[in-house]
């Protein structure tokens, strides 16, 4: 289903079935059933979601008012920053005994449910996880006439739970692995590469979220800004040398490419 019609003011909710995405991943890393053996359920876990990767795809379906994951946080804690910084709601949840569940599923459809009972403004709801339980709130969700996006790791998705959203995204395909500032060898001396400008990077991220959503390389620039300020809300052109936003993307032409549309600029990624 395309997005390209949606109500660009209506607000979106998250929620993280987190263990269950981490637990995928785990699986994938390490082999089928690693997560599940207690002597690796129960221990500090390695840090392996892409939250921001994850907060940034939901913000191009418009502005998140709920932001909610839900999990044993006395094991995720190695995830703290990247949490804070995407402004995620934490929900503990004990699991009842050593083999039993943390009912996170339960917990999330059960917010969801009475979440868009009591907030109008709530367009569209994200479900970040793969199992068939929350195939009952999304009937709950479609028939309240919310737009249902799905999330989970290809592997451990239940097929019906996918085909039961309005559009499902798969983890494995949807994060690319990081370009991360490394340093180089050259010769027997070892050279960094220079960390991106900022507003390049956030420039760049704004417009190819916004192509992605509509499926048109080409963007409105004042869509672009306010994605920009989704993306990050203290973000301000000045602190990054320029006047103004359109004085950054005339800077940045390396970046986008500008043409004159009906009533504002277009940008596109080159």
């Amino acid at each position: 289903m395309s997005t390209s019609n949606r109500d660009d003011n209506a607000s979106v909710a998250l929620y993280w079935d987190f263990e269950n995405l981490h637990a995928g991943l785990i699986d994938a890393k390490h082999g089928e059933g690693t997560y599940a053996r207690q002597d690796n359920r129960f221990k500090p876990q390695e840090p392996l979601i892409d939250v921001q990767a994850l907060v940034e795809l939901s913000a191009s379906f418009g502005p998140v008012a709920i932001n909610r994951a839900y999990g044993n946080w006395q094991f995720f804690g190695r995830y703290r920053d990247a949490l804070l910084q995407s402004a995620v709601e934490l929900i503990q949840l004990f699991p009842p005994g050593a083999a039993a569940k943390n009912g996170a599923d339960i917990k999330l459809c059960l917010d969801a449910t009475e979440d868009i009972a009591r907030f109008p403004h709530i367009g569209t709801v994200i479900v970040i996880g793969g199992d068939s339980d929350f195939m009952p709130v999304a009937q709950k969700i479609k028939a309240a006439g919310r737009t249902l996006i799905g999330i989970g790791n290809r592997k451990n998705t239940n097929r019906h739970w996918a085909k039961s959203c309005h559009e499902f995204r798969y983890y494995d395909t949807l994060v690319a692995a990081p370009v991360l500032d490394v340093p180089i060898a050259v010769g027997e001396k070892a050279i960094t590469r220079p960390p991106a400008d900022p507003a390049a990077e956030i420039l760049q991220r704004a417009v190819r979220l916004l192509a992605e959503a509509k499926g048109e390389p080409w963007v409105n620039k004042g869509s672009a800004w306010h994605m920009v300020k989704r993306l990050d809300p203290t973000f301000d052109p000045k602190d990054h040398g320029h006047a103004n936003f359109a004085e950054m993307v005339k800077a940045l032409d390396s970046v986008v490419e500008v043409k004159k549309g009906e009533s504002d600029h277009m940008l596109r990624l080159r």
